[in-house]
């Protein structure tokens, strides 16, 4: 993530009973030294990376979803080089540009779990794989991730690419990943006994309901929904962002009621455009189900106040959800 004045945290608690995060980031093999490039088109990928490569290919299953987004990145590394030599390599040292979800071009399952522990341990941008058999999935499922979408898909296809390039630039919160069709992806023919242990590995697949290509779920490895990671990181980068843009674009921001109350209405700004997105929910009467509190000067340390540092600001919200399974019951009257 960029520099930053302004740190925020937050926990997913569950009830018991204006920045956009879509940008996809691929990680590719390169002989020569690393770049990272940007590209809008895909006719423009091809003048780095023939038609053949793997690049190319989940370039083009990106670029080819109907809303697609507006450009995507291509980082490279060497296996034969000095230094980026891996797709660990490769994500360590491009992690703080600007992009969200990354894929793996060529890495073998290996590199895919450091990626993967690397973007968990972030705790904010996230990793789309594909993979092809029970044993690889296993291997994700097993650590339980909650920033790392498994793919299960045996076709030639590029899976993982074709989701976040389809999904990851919708307005975030706005929709759910499942039930959605793909471009350029064949649904894999399997029984419900098999998807049922596809979803219990933590993956998805894409499948034939009533006659439509779809996702199956919409979830990550640790079976939290993708949609929840994708809002909470939204909330935590625009929060962040609003308050940094308050400290610049402000001569002084007093320690005191004036200055509490401007950060309070940053974050209720945000958190606002979260109920308009669909994020956060709103009660039967339709009030949104937020709260923002704030600890007055007084009520801050003598210690935080001398360092300039203010930690009485804290947020809660309800999450929205979405319905994914309909249990109906029906009365026939003779």
């Amino acid at each position: 993530m960029p520099l930053s004045d302004v740190t925020v945290k937050i926990d997913l608690v569950k009830p018991s009973g204006l920045v956009g995060l879509g940008k996809v980031l691929i990680l590719a093999k390169k002989t020569g030294e690393s770049t990272i490039k940007n590209y809008s088109e895909i006719t423009k990928v091809l003048i780095d990376f023939p038609k053949e490569t793997n690049a190319y290919k989940k370039a083009a299953a990106v670029l080819g979803q109907e809303n697609r987004p507006k450009e995507i990145a291509i980082a490279t590394y060497d296996p034969d080089g000095m230094e980026v030599t891996t797709a660990e390599d490769a994500i360590t040292k491009y992690y703080d540009k600007d992009w969200f979800f990354v894929v793996t071009a060529d890495a073998e399952l290996a590199d895919q779990l450091k990626v993967a522990d690397f973007v968990e341990g972030k705790a904010f941008k996230m990793y789309a794989v594909k993979t092809t058999d029970p044993e690889s999935r296993n291997a994700f499922k097993a650590k339980a991730y909650d920033y790392v979408i498994i793919f299960y898909h045996p076709n030639d296809e590029e899976a993982d690419a074709a989701l976040v390039g389809e999904l990851g630039s919708q307005e975030v919160g706005s929709i759910t990943w499942k039930f959605k069709r793909l471009a350029g992806l064949t649904p894999i023919d399997i029984d419900s006994s098999e998807l049922k242990a596809i979803h219990e590995d933590g993956a998805i697949a894409y499948v034939t309901k009533a006659g439509d290509p779809q996702t199956s779920e919409g979830i990550v490895a640790s079976g939290e929904y993708i949609d929840v990671m994708h809002s909470k990181s939204w909330i935590k980068v625009n929060i962040e962002n609003s308050i940094q843009k308050a400290f610049s674009n402000n001569k002084k921001i007093s320690f005191g009621t004036d200055g509490i109350s401007l950060m309070n209405g940053q974050v209720t700004t945000v958190l606002e455009k979260g109920v308009d997105q669909k994020m956060i929910a709103k009660n039967d009467d339709g009030e949104p189900l937020y709260s923002v509190t704030t600890l007055s000067r007084s009520e801050v340390s003598a210690a935080d106040r001398a360092n300039r540092i203010y930690n009485g600001l804290s947020f809660s919200f309800e999450l929205d959800g979405a319905i994914h399974e309909a249990n109906i019951t029906g009365e026939i009257l003779g």
